[in-house]
């Protein structure tokens, strides 16, 4: 009994020695910022991380493998969710583009894909045309990409995605968010690998507040 509560002891502050380690590895305003404002997230249930990313970031092309990886393993209790940001007249083609694949149930087929064209291939989409044609390649059919393209639907989620991204203070990309609470940058993290961990440490933060 006695030998039985001693390895329980120790085995509590073991953990508690490791839970401080990785406070000191990961620190707020060095390694990862909190936001002045929570943003409300979809699913108060989750644990929501989102990816701000736009398709013409040669930084987000690269990121786009490992934070793929990482959403696969992911457990039931973390929701993944992608925005793509505008930051000129130029994205605003391949955000919209990003939505209708997204109501069309289609990313998974689409969204390699278009990174690929335009980082390994040097695609340029310029219009509506150019990018239904695309995606059509892709096995999207055009005349619903070109009913969405402009619809109230991909509308509404370009401006929740603008206001998501105002509420995140987000100044560049690839940016991690984690519950509407904690911004993460490659910058401060150390890198695209570094980033995740931070995610992670976060992700578990809020596990064990719930």
């Amino acid at each position: 009994m006695l030998k039985r509560l001693c390895v329980g002891l120790v085995a509590m502050v073991m953990s508690l020695v490791v839970a401080a380690a990785e406070g000191e590895r990961f620190q707020d305003g060095k390694d990862y910022v909190t936001l002045p404002f929570p943003v409300k997230t979809v699913d108060e249930s989750k644990i929501e991380v989102v990816e701000m990313f736009g398709y013409l970031c040669p930084h987000c092309n690269a990121f786009e493998p490992l934070v793929h990886s990482w959403s696969e393993k992911q457990a039931d209790d973390v929701e993944f969710v992608r925005i793509p940001v505008v930051f000129g007249r130029s994205w605003e083609p391949l955000a919209r583009s990003y939505y209708v694949a997204e109501l069309l149930d289609a990313v998974d087929q689409t969204h390699q894909a278009v990174f690929d064209a335009i980082h390994l291939q040097k695609k340029r989409f310029t219009s509506e045309e150019d990018l239904a044609e695309f995606y059509s390649s892709l096995g999207v059919d055009s005349d619903q990409f070109s009913k969405l393209y402009n619809s109230f639907a991909v509308n509404t989620k370009l401006n929740q995605g603008e206001s998501k991204a105002r509420g995140y203070e987000i100044t560049g990309v690839p940016t991690m968010v984690v519950n509407g609470k904690y911004r993460i940058t490659a910058a401060m993290a150390g890198g695209h690998k570094q980033m995740l961990e931070v995610v992670d440490f976060l992700v578990e933060k809020e596990r064990q507040a719930k």
